[in-house]
């Protein structure tokens, strides 16, 4: 068999505890004078955005922020926050904070020097060759949850609310120049956040160990990124302050985030239009979706799942990893259907819509059709 792929792995990454003092070197790494911090509203007035802001006022690098973020952001809080680095006449972006606040930061940083609109860079063939690269503000990543790994992209999710759809906006130069990863910083994360974002970080793992693609070296930190969130995620949720846990759920979604280079699926296919009209929390919607997309895939991943069984100590192959995936979301909360989210009468067809053209289909092992797609949401429903 002839193997031909091409790959690129995450950049320099600051971990433990307590380096978030480290923020004004990595922006003199970064080359970064000015940075403006990019977060959400939720973060803007907490005390680690505050401490943050502190360190860098007294590096002699100013305290601004940008914090008009939505929960799924958009265009409108990317056309603002591009509007305030220009203003400010910032050299650099810190996106702090969970997916919404690092997805937008990268993409301040992106679209500042651009002049074709957003749309023009959605992750479509080789659309991403349309940016002027050199235009493209230098990027530093804090995660202060354990989930979406968007910290390690080279993308970001941004719903266009015109049409209720997420849209991926790709570029190489997206992946930040230096990432701080303090544990520290996640310890004040609710206990539904914290499930949410750790059950985002075991699908991107679930879903990439299950891609058709080829990719051993995501398939192995796919593996261990499984293993990771079985161990840790239950002791994060039932204690915020053990550090520990917390730091094993960052590397969990470091490594969610680099293995799902291998692909995606139906989990995220569907969340992200359900995300997009209905305004769901993305990981806890990707765990909602989860046992019935286990189900949907068996006739194509039942022996690599029974692989991952094996690895993970649970017993029974496929039949015991999906009654597992079953028992932990029930331990941590999570609804067993979309109408446990609140949504109710959801739009079937729009959503089945959606999916289909969503680039996780690719990834799928079992090619999703409108047929075989309505039948799996009404299943989650």
């Amino acid at each position: 068999m002839t193997i031909k792929a091409n790959w690129s792995y995450p950049t320099a990454i600051r971990f433990g505890a307590g380096r978030i003092s480290e923020i004004a070197d990595a922006c003199h790494v970064a080359g970064i004078t000015k940075p403006l911090l990019v977060t959400d509203r939720g973060l803007a007035n907490m005390d680690i955005t505050t401490k943050t802001l502190d360190l860098l006022e007294a590096a002699g690098l100013g305290r601004a922020m940008f914090s008009d973020v939505d929960p799924n952001p958009n265009e409108k809080n990317a056309a603002a926050g591009v509007q305030a680095y220009k203003s400010g006449g910032y050299d650099g972006v810190i996106a702090f904070g969970g997916g919404s606040g690092l997805d937008l930061g990268k993409l301040v940083a992106f679209l500042a020097g651009q002049t074709r609109p957003l749309w023009d860079f959605e992750d479509i063939g080789d659309w991403w060759t349309r940016a002027d690269a050199d235009a493209i503000a230098p990027i530093i990543a804090v995660p202060t949850t354990a989930g979406t790994g968007s910290e390690v992209g080279r993308a970001s999710v941004i719903t266009n609310s015109e049409t209720e759809q997420k849209k991926i906006i790709f570029h190489p130069k997206f992946l930040p120049s230096v990432v701080i990863c303090d544990p520290e910083l996640t310890v004040g994360m609710p206990n539904f956040i914290t499930a949410g974002t750790g059950l985002d970080a075991f699908a991107h793992c679930v879903e990439a160990f299950c891609s058709p693609h080829y990719h051993p070296m995501s398939q192995g930190m796919a593996l261990e990124g499984m293993r990771l969130v079985k161990e840790y995620l239950p002791r994060a949720y039932a204690d915020g302050t053990d550090i520990e846990a917390r730091a094993h759920m960052m590397s969990a979604a470091i490594m969610g985030a680099t293995a799902f280079q291998k692909g995606l699926g139906a989990i995220h296919a569907l969340s992200h239009p359900i995300g997009a009209i209905y305004h769901a929390h993305h990981g806890t919607t990707n765990a909602v979706c989860m046992p019935a997309v286990l189900q949907f895939n068996k006739p194509a991943i039942k022996d690599v799942i029974e692989q991952s069984a094996k690895y993970l100590d649970i017993a029974g192959g496929f039949d015991g990893f999906c009654a597992y995936v079953d028992d932990l979301n029930a331990s941590l909360g999570i609804p067993k259907s979309l109408t446990g989210l609140g949504i109710t009468n959801p739009d079937i067809d729009r959503i089945v819509a959606g999916a289909l053209i969503d680039p996780s289909t690719g990834g799928n092992p079992i090619v999703m059709t409108k047929e075989n797609t309505t039948q799996l949401l009404l299943k989650i429903a």
